[in-house]
């Protein structure tokens, strides 16, 4: 599948030096899928995305066709799945346990925000992230608040460096699940580890000589990234109207689903909802046509303004969907 405009149907929207974004870029890079770039802005708004549209306002997203996902633990597993070829998850249930027990705790669980307390507090004082962040695991991005909470983030920070350097690491292996790799299992647990790399760290609580193997560890990662990426080929890079029109004119990538009949909220096929994050930034809010519901995914399907549809899918953990007009 796919097109001149758009490798494989797929179009990725994402900014370079986004730490979620990397993780879907590497994730590409490492298996040499082609596909097409649509740059965004650091910060809202973002007009090439209200084009198809989409509300939702973090980045990145991804699209197959006219499937357009949410969050990077649904578009990892998604491209998994939609191009089964020489894919990086785990084959094993004990490596598939620890491959998901990552994605909990790397990416639903605390790492991150104390890794982005660690934010210079110039940069966040810059008048436009500083009004764009509001809200996001810090109440306002003062430089009080960061100053306040710093020793609370260097420690959280060095403790999981150790927690690595002494667990699953401790034995000498290269890479997580001691394969080759990387596997998806890296990708899953690196990428704060990256991020928190190219903060100004203390070298006297954190650096290699602290912890040697888990710094060894996120080196061989970036250098088998930018081997691939320097092999794989460039993204094509669509403007947003460019974009937009591909995907309003594609297939879908998959079938549509069904709801369960069983799920907790109650909720049938075709009803009007809104899906929203439940954390921070759930006054963006998406709305349209329910078409499906699992334990792990939901699935909405919103009409373009050139006519059409598009479903977007998000996970069940971090988004709420509610029935609209129903309190």
């Amino acid at each position: 599948m796919g097109s001149a405009s758009a490798p494989n149907n797929i179009v990725l929207y994402n900014y370079d030096f986004s730490p979620f974004g990397k993780r879907i870029s590497s994730y590409l890079a490492l298996r040499g899928i082609e596909y097409a770039l649509c740059d965004q802005p650091f910060t809202m708004p973002r007009p090439d995305l209200a084009l198809l549209p989409v509300a939702y306002r973090r980045i990145p997203i991804l699209a197959v066709g006219r499937d357009v996902y949410l969050d990077t633990r649904l578009i990892l597993r998604k491209l998994e799945t939609l191009f089964p070829s020489g894919t990086l998850g785990a084959t094993n249930p004990q490596d598939l346990f620890i491959e998901k027990l990552l994605e909990r705790y790397m990416v639903e669980g605390p790492a991150f925000g104390a890794a982005a307390g660690l934010v210079p507090p110039d940069l966040a004082q810059e008048p436009t992230f500083n009004k764009d962040r509001q809200g996001f695991i810090f109440k306002n991005w003062s430089k009080e608040e960061l100053d306040d909470a710093r020793g609370d983030c260097l420690n959280y920070a060095r403790n999981l460096f150790a927690f690595f350097e002494e667990t699953i690491l401790q034995d000498g292996r290269e890479w997580i699940l001691g394969h080759e790799g990387p596997r998806l299992a890296d990708i899953e647990a690196v990428w704060t580890f990256e991020f928190l790399s190219d903060m100004q760290l203390p070298p006297e609580i954190i650096s290699e000589k602290h912890f040697p193997r888990a710094f060894a560890w996120l080196a061989r990662y970036r250098t088998a990234r930018e081997k691939a990426t320097a092999s794989a080929p460039k993204p094509t890079k669509l403007d947003g109207q460019a974009a937009a029109h591909h995907i309003l004119r594609s297939e879908y990538a998959e079938s549509g689903g069904s709801v369960d009949e069983t799920d907790p909220l109650g909720l049938t096929e075709g009803l009007e909802v809104e899906l929203y994050p439940s954390d921070w930034g759930c006054e963006h809010k998406d709305r349209g046509r329910l078409v499906a519901l699992t334990p792990n995914e939901v699935t909405i399907a919103v009409q373009s303004k050139e006519g059409g549809e598009i479903r977007i899918h998000a996970p069940r953990t971090g988004f709420k969907v509610k029935e609209v007009g129903r309190q």
